[in-house]
């Protein structure tokens, strides 16, 4: 019943987000070419390497808030819960302590477990999805200092900053982040939640009255989200090897726009995986060269805004004939 009455919307998404990740390779390929002019050294195998690295945790939330927006959702804690996470499993990693699997899943329980709340304030409080997860922002950030008084948790295990590190010459978290793109991109596509999440996002009611539990459907995108948070939380923890109250701000922002520009609608029902990679990518190879054209932070952060502003537009624009 299901494909029967959304089938014609669902192929006509898929073009539209197949249009998008085809300007989204371009203005990738046009942004290395002139990086590469301007900076020879752009191309260098440790300057990929390096943007490599550093998008691969704004990679991971990005994933995670797709779940999100695809479901016409959306969530502003992401920040602070990777602070929460990076500290609670940095409170269980020190030498001699415990298995590395530990904190690590503690960091993803903590992270899925800020999420639930989301979920079911959203769903059973019929609390906005802003204003809920604005709410789970301020109580995440006030439990990362509570849990760590305010100051950074180190002496961490040399297992934990492996995560950080490379295997192969290839940095561990972009094979972390490949392997959940993998994971999520399939989920997505195969899975009865994942074409649920799809149909939620496109057309509620429609949903609703085709038999889909749309509550099931919505919680379930905000504890994939949160669960993925907490995981960026270890690998940043990981990374910078300590557990950081203040890490993550603006986090948020950042993955949103990423999924934004990749093409996935704000209004939920349209995207996917492939989309936000790109748009991860993209973001992460403009901040790599106004790094190396050495541009101000100050410069860097308006264009930042101008970015997240022009991806709202061109969303607001085009998610009319999404809908279609």
């Amino acid at each position: 019943m299901l494909c029967q009455f959304n089938r014609e919307k669902i192929v006509k998404r898929w073009l539209t987000t197949w249009n998008s990740q085809i300007g989204l390779v371009i203005a990738l390929l046009v942004t290395c070419i002139v990086l590469t002019f301007l900076r020879p050294h752009f191309l260098s195998v440790a300057n990929l390497t390096n943007v490599v690295r550093q998008v691969s945790i704004n990679g991971i939330l990005a994933v995670g808030v797709t779940f999100v927006l695809l479901s016409g959702g959306v969530d502003l804690s992401l920040g602070s819960m990777v602070a929460l996470t990076g500290v609670a499993a940095a409170h269980l990693a020190h030498p001699g302590g415990y298995p590395l699997m530990v904190p690590v899943m503690a960091g993803i329980l903590v992270g899925a477990a800020c999420g639930a709340i989301n979920g079911v304030v959203i769903t059973r409080g019929n609390v906005a999805p802003f204003i809920a997860t604005l709410g789970m922002m301020t109580v995440a950030r006030g439990g990362a200092l509570v849990l760590s008084h305010g100051r950074p948790v180190s002496n961490m295990s040399p297992a934990m900053t492996r995560i950080a590190g490379d295997w192969s010459h290839i940095p561990i978290p972009a094979l972390i982040l490949a392997a959940i793109s993998l994971w999520a991109a399939w989920m997505l596509k195969n899975t009865r939640q994942g074409r649920y999440l799809y149909a939620v996002g496109g057309n509620e009611k429609a949903a609703r009255a085709a038999g889909i539990n749309v509550r099931r459907v919505k919680f379930l995108a905000y504890v994939l989200c949160g669960a993925l948070a907490g995981l960026a939380g270890v690998v940043l923890a990981a990374r910078i090897t300590t557990g950081q109250p203040n890490a993550g701000v603006a986090y948020e922002l950042d993955a949103i726009a990423a999924v934004v520009i990749g093409g996935t609608s704000l209004s939920g029902g349209l995207g996917g995986v492939g989309g936000t990679l790109l748009g991860v990518l993209l973001m992460g190879v403009i901040g790599n060269g106004l790094d190396l054209l050495n541009v101000s932070s100050y410069y860097q952060q308006i264009v930042k805004g101008v970015i997240i502003i022009g991806a709202v537009w061109f969303d607001r624009r085009h998610q009319s004939s999404g809908k279609e």
